[in-house]
């Protein structure tokens, strides 16, 4: 019970100032009743009567009553003086507990937007405030790895600093779980507010100790300055329309809110029904982009692709609304439906083909997501053999041995595994071994820079020569130039893909071309190259010509798996024209 509280209550219980007036106002009227009997001889009259008529007796009995009488009135009277107090008290502490909150002592929200409407009303004086959001980073891990005691620890000791950090007139409050609120009158410009809230995140920041450790956690804020025209409550959400601005942006920052971001997430929130709707109608269809085999560029398969055929927007890429699906719960429902429409467009396609599709982080968490992709196949009829599934390195840091149990579920199917974007999120040596992948995909921002940068051409290279050490075989992303085919060639990489194969299509397209493989032994126009043609660097020639491509590939070690081989009448062939 906080100190302020506990002293409420002890004062009720105890003899109060009030019971010690009453008790004297008692007895000064019994001292006035008794100077008024004297004075006028009222007593001597009295107690002459009661001597002539023998009442004497009764006389003292009645006033040994009316003694009696006067305890227990004046008992009664201390007895619900001090029930009076006890309830009062009572009130005094339920009110500071609706308006406080029990783990930290800070201001509840209900208390704060009663704080912010105040502060309103005094704008009119000249007063001005900003209203901080703050929202803790990394806080989950906290309770995770170290328990609900170490997150009470630290959400106290945040309250502890941003006490300290307020300014006079000002108030904290904790509105609930992670996130906190300060009401700060502030002078001057609007650069004081900022400062505040850089001290603030630099306070936040800093290690909190805990069982003779450290917690580190981060902060983000987000700031709206109050003014007459908008309530508690309105004030309260442009300050959350900032700091999600901030979160958006990388976390640990601040944001002012601005009138835009009202209307960015007017324009988001439109978008994300628009997005439920067009899940529903199947409105995302699957784009399929080619995989080559390296060096032969004989196609070996297609990556599943989202694209949107907005009604307004046009055709939208997936790095335009794949967040929003995940962020809403709708990627499952939304993967589910393009795996199920991806192998209904391959299933007729020659049976070499192999369809690789993406598996969002948050699906690793469904137990039945074997059970649901083996249902797809069955209903469609598709190989599993035909099947490989990526995952990205994300996945396996939030429940590895959800992630292990699904992913050997899948391979026991008979369906391949393939880590996506190695080399940009948080796999480790140890992943790699315990989870026993099929493939490594090269993250495009490697693929894209090895013709320019040595250092990255060095990591690619470690990367192919892991794959080949634990018999995985690679796929290279991002391929644009010639001279990063040979080069990923020499250096062993098994497969590749990329706009220099050809860029992501529909069903139609493909079809297309599937019907025409057999006379097309050479090139294929439509997949020679992106939509538009990629622009040269300079660097690229030259690195090409400072590093040659060898002769023939170098022979790949026996555990190394190769591509697998194809029927000649079905062979596509990519990039530039061969002999045949």
């Amino acid at each position: 019970m906080p100190r302020a509280w506990r002293k409420t209550w002890v004062e009720g219980r105890s003899w109060g100032k009030g019971e010690l007036y009453e008790t004297l106002c008692l007895l000064i009227i019994g001292a006035g009743c008794y100077l008024i009997g004297s004075v006028l001889g009222i007593f001597e009259v009295a107690i002459a009567f009661s001597l002539r008529h023998g009442l004497l007796d009764l006389v003292m009995l009645a006033g040994c009553m009316g003694v009696a009488l006067s305890g227990a009135i004046i008992r009664k009277s201390l007895t619900l003086r001090r029930t009076m107090l006890e309830r009062d008290a009572a009130a005094t502490q339920a009110e500071a507990i609706a308006r406080h909150d029990a783990l930290t002592g800070l201001t509840n929200r209900r208390h704060f937007v009663e704080a912010v409407e105040s502060a309103r009303r005094r704008m009119g004086e000249g007063e001005r405030a900003a209203v901080f959001l703050i929202d803790l980073d990394r806080f989950k891990p906290v309770n995770d790895l170290y328990g609900h005691a170490a997150g009470n620890a630290v959400l106290c000791s945040v309250a502890d600093r941003l006490g300290a950090l307020l300014p006079a007139g000002g108030m904290a409050a904790r509105l609930g779980g992670d996130e906190f609120a300060l009401l700060a009158p502030f002078t001057g410009s609007i650069e004081n507010i900022k400062r505040l809230a850089q001290q603030v995140i630099a306070s936040l920041t800093a290690p909190i100790a805990w069982n003779d450790g450290e917690v580190k956690i981060g902060a983000t804020v987000g700031i709206a300055l109050v003014t007459a025209e908008h309530d508690a409550d309105a004030l309260l959400h442009a300050a959350d329309l900032a700091m999600y601005q901030g979160k958006r942006e990388g976390r640990g920052t601040f944001r002012v809110f601005e009138d835009a971001m009202d209307t960015e997430l007017r324009e988001r929130a439109a978008l994300e029904a628009e997005l439920r709707e067009a899940v529903e109608n199947g409105e995302i269809e699957p784009f399929y982009q080619p995989v080559v085999a390296l060096p032969g560029r004989d196609c070996v398969g297609f990556e599943v692709l989202a694209r949107w055929r907005h009604p307004t927007r046009g055709l939208l890429g997936p790095d335009q609304f794949i967040a929003i699906a995940e962020e809403t719960g709708l990627i499952a429902d939304l993967s589910y439906r393009l795996l199920q429409q991806a192998c209904r467009d391959a299933v007729s396609w020659p049976p070499h083909l192999q369809l690789a599709v993406n598996i969002a982080p948050q699906q690793f968490q469904d137990r039945g997501l074997a059970q649901r992709i083996l249902g797809i196949l069955a209903e469609t009829g598709f190989s599993p053999s035909r099947l490989e599934v990526e995952i990205t390195e994300s996945a396996l840091v939030q429940d590895l041995e959800a992630a292990r149990t699904t992913l050997t579920s899948l391979q026991n199917l008979g369906v391949r595994i393939a880590l996506d974007d190695f080399g940009t999120g948080y796999s480790s040596l140890y992943h790699l071994r315990e989870l026993k992948f099929d493939k490594l995909k090269i993250d495009r921002s490697y693929v894209d820079t090895i013709t320019l940068s040595e250092e990255r051409a060095k990591l690619v290279d470690a990367i192919i020569s892991l794959g080949r050490s634990l018999g995985l075989v690679t796929t290279a992303e991002g391929i644009e130039t010639d001279a990063s085919v040979d080069w990923l060639s020499g250096q062993g990489c098994d497969f590749g893909q990329g706009y220099l194969f050809g860029k992501p299509m529909p069903k139609p397209e493909i079809d297309a071309l599937l019907a025409a493989a057999p006379a097309a032994r050479v090139a294929i126009p439509a997949l020679a190259g992106p939509a538009e043609p990629i622009p040269a660097h300079p660097a690229r020639a030259s690195f090409a010509e400072a590093n040659p491509a060898p002769a023939s590939p170098a022979p790949a070690s026996p555990a190394k798996t190769r591509a697998p081989s194809i029927p000649d009448h079905a062979i596509i062939r990519y990039g530039r024209v061969r002999a045949a």
